[in-house]
């Protein structure tokens, strides 16, 4: 039977007519979604929110900024990569979620802000409402974590696009900071010292790189037991990344900081240079830590040289401090206090005739 035209030329479909639904998105499990969701966003808040969870906009109560003489508003906003993939792999979903929180507010502690909200941007291929919501739990409890609240977000089902069990996750935060608080490179100083905090693991990023080699070169399961990691390989490589926003903020209260650096993609020495003068140059010394066992696996199984591995991953260290020398001390006291493990991993020193910002020296330690 041929169609039969409809206005304008176009054939009209047969049978019954065409839906959202039909065309694979699904709003009932969406509001599924959003009822489960509800009490994890409930935890994480601040005095400062106003309303609730299902308006077109989170509100936020700025009077609080009326007791800085001239606050600056940070912003910035980040995704968690690759790494959502061992997640669907594995059918963990909350770990997820904490990585996205500490990739965006650890970028605005950097410059000594305060995060004081965020928002999410969910995007699956079929919403399966108890995941999207175990992603969210897990975006609440990064927030606390962090000091900061969860004033909404958006959760957008693209079949045809994605695959049913396929999703990505993004963020954006804001915070706020005093102008003459404000760290950065122009703080840092000659005779500085360069604290390093320790990496929870690979936090969230390399993973195209670790994907490649534990899977396409070495063939390994996530499954696989690794005498190593004491776990198996997906458990380890599902380690949450550590979130040092209050951490960072406690040593500003304590201890004189002029920088913060956080290790990302890049790696360490491309990460630190972002907060080196260009007359000052950061040299640090391997020797001082010893990186996890899981950046051994990935440069032995990948047969990765130390310099790809370094420009990668963060390589056990996932944010640094340069402090003046008299507030070392206090800024170790401070970081063993919460619970951070925290070395002096180098100093600053005049550049001269080096053209690198930062060098890395020695061998790392056992």
């Amino acid at each position: 039977m041929s169609a039969v035209p409809s206005a304008g030329g176009v054939p009209a479909a047969q049978g019954t007519g065409a839906s959202y639904a039909a065309a694979g998105v699904d709003i009932e499990a969406g509001d599924r979604a959003v009822d489960l969701m509800k009490v994890w966003v409930k935890k994480a808040t601040r005095p400062e929110v106003v309303g609730g969870l299902g308006g077109f906009a989170g509100l936020f109560d700025a009077s609080v900024l009326k007791r800085y003489e001239r606050p600056l508003l940070a912003s910035a906003t980040d995704g968690v990569g690759t790494k959502v993939d061992i997640a669907r792999q594995m059918g963990v979903y909350d770990s997820i979620g904490h990585d996205l929180v500490g990739m965006v507010v650890d970028d605005l502690v950097v410059c000594g802000a305060e995060p004081l909200f965020m928002t999410d941007y969910i995007c699956v291929g079929k919403v399966h409402p108890e995941r999207v919501a175990s992603i969210v739990k897990g975006i609440a409890e990064g927030c606390v974590l962090a000091g900061c609240a969860l004033v909404g977000g958006e959760t957008a089902e693209h079949p045809g696009l994605l695959g049913a069990d396929e999703f990505d996750v993004a963020g954006a935060g804001t915070g706020v900071v005093e102008a003459d608080h404000l760290l950065g490179a122009e703080r840092v100083r000659a005779g500085d010292a360069v604290i390093a905090m320790a990496s929870s693991g690979l936090h969230s990023n390399g993973y195209s790189l670790v994907r490649h080699v534990v899977f396409d070169r070495a063939g390994w399961s996530l499954d696989r037991e690794v005498a190593e990691f004491g776990r198996t390989l997906g458990e380890e490589l599902l380690e949450p990344t550590k979130i040092y926003a209050l951490d960072c903020l406690a040593l500003t209260r304590t201890a004189e900081v002029h920088a913060f650096s956080h290790i990302t993609g890049g790696g360490l020495a491309n990460n630190l240079a972002r907060v080196i003068p260009d007359s000052l140059h950061a040299g640090i010394d391997r020797a001082s830590w010893a990186p996890g066992p899981v950046f051994d696996l990935v440069g032995k199984a990948g047969r990765v040289e130390r310099p790809e591995l370094e420009k990668t991953l963060n390589m056990g260290v996932g944010m640094m401090a340069i402090v003046p020398q008299e507030s070392v001390d206090v800024a170790l006291a401070t970081l063993a206090d919460r619970g951070v493990d925290a070395w002096v991993a180098g100093g600053i020193t005049e550049r001269g005739d080096r053209s690198e910002a930062v060098t890395l020296t020695g061998d790392y330690g056992a």
